[in-house]
């Protein structure tokens, strides 16, 4: 028999990437999304199998899922900067109220419960690299911190439930993470600077550009994620790519690899808790679970590039 997994936000960027890792390994899927910042292209793609159902739903509000579960994934939350000034009150109660619904779920199944926690939970960090130890240095009264905060909530609920009710849990810390299929609009550095740069349009950088970060190419994530789910390991472990480059250097990568003439534009920083430098510690999980991203920045964002010269309309272009 099959296995079977129930993905929470399986129709988003991430989500899409690993729902198809988990229908390559055999498994049945159940896609549970609201299409709030998922898109329908992924959804019908990914149903073009016939191992794979899709419920649109808000986790916010409780489901039941019928049949057998014996993995059920949370991926289930927007995570642009874009959308904590948008959606605010959406965001928070995705964490809380929504990672409640689907751990009751996972409780009642008796399935093991995997969740995308974030490194936004360390805030702007006072220690360099962050591990898994550090508790953060958050300001809860920021517009951040409904994000930082609700993941954070999360993750104490999730170690509640695993402590009460010896649930099998999985914690992923998840750093900045890119491919293709990530929206035009999303607002992410990333994805900012592919679309502008493809659209000839000055590329925006929000500060002075030194805030460095470290991006790791989708399908290395994906394989994290499918190494921990299955595993005996509960976590928390920081999952993403320890080369550190900064914004500048990003954008000015994003302008030569897409051969582009856009010029770079600076503008205030959008948020004042916009951490300054931001890079894994990775030996836990390399030691736990093999854990090493393959992809070098130029190969994968060159791949995001190819994706956003294709979905990008003619109206921008």
């Amino acid at each position: 028999m099959r296995p079977r997994a129930v993905v929470a936000g399986g129709a988003g960027f991430i989500g899409f990437h690993f729902v198809s890792r988990l229908l390559n390994e055999g498994f049945d899927v159940v896609i549970v999304d609201n299409l709030a910042t998922g898109t329908h292209r992924n959804v019908t793609d990914l149903l073009a199998g016939n191992r794979c159902e899709f419920v649109e739903h808000d986790v916010c509000q409780p489901l039941v899922v019928s049949g057998p579960v014996d993995y059920l994934v949370n991926l289930a939350c927007p995570a642009s900067p874009a959308d904590f000034s948008r959606i605010p009150v959406e965001i928070m109660r995705s964490c809380s109220e929504g990672t409640y619904n689907l751990l009751e779920i996972a409780l009642h199944k008796r399935a093991q419960f995997l969740h995308a926690s974030t490194s936004e939970i360390y805030g702007d960090p006072e220690i360099h690299p962050q591990s898994e130890d550090y508790t953060g240095n958050v300001n809860i009264a920021g517009p951040r911190a409904v994000y930082d905060e609700g993941k954070r909530y999360a993750e104490t609920l999730i170690h509640t439930y695993h402590r009460q009710f010896d649930m099998p849990v999985h914690i992923a810390r998840i750093f900045n993470t890119y491919g293709p299929r990530m929206r035009p609009d999303d607002g992410r550095a990333v994805s900012n600077f592919c679309v502008q740069a493809l659209t000839g349009q000055p590329l925006t950088i929000y500060g002075n550009g030194q805030q460095t970060r470290c991006f790791c190419y989708v399908e290395d994530l994906v394989d994290g994620l499918f190494r921990l789910m299955t595993s005996e390991h509960t976590g928390p472990f920081n999952m993403g790519s320890s080369q550190e480059i900064s914004v500048q250097e990003l954008a000015e990568k994003a302008i030569k690899l897409a051969g582009s003439s856009s010029q770079i534009e600076y503008l205030p920083l959008l948020h004042p808790d916009d951490p300054k430098r931001r890079r894994p510690a990775l030996e836990r999980i390399q030691e736990a679970l093999g854990f090493a991203p393959t992809t070098d920045l130029d190969t994968g964002l060159q791949a995001t590039l190819d994706w956003f010269q294709q979905v990008i309309t003619p109206e921008r272009a």
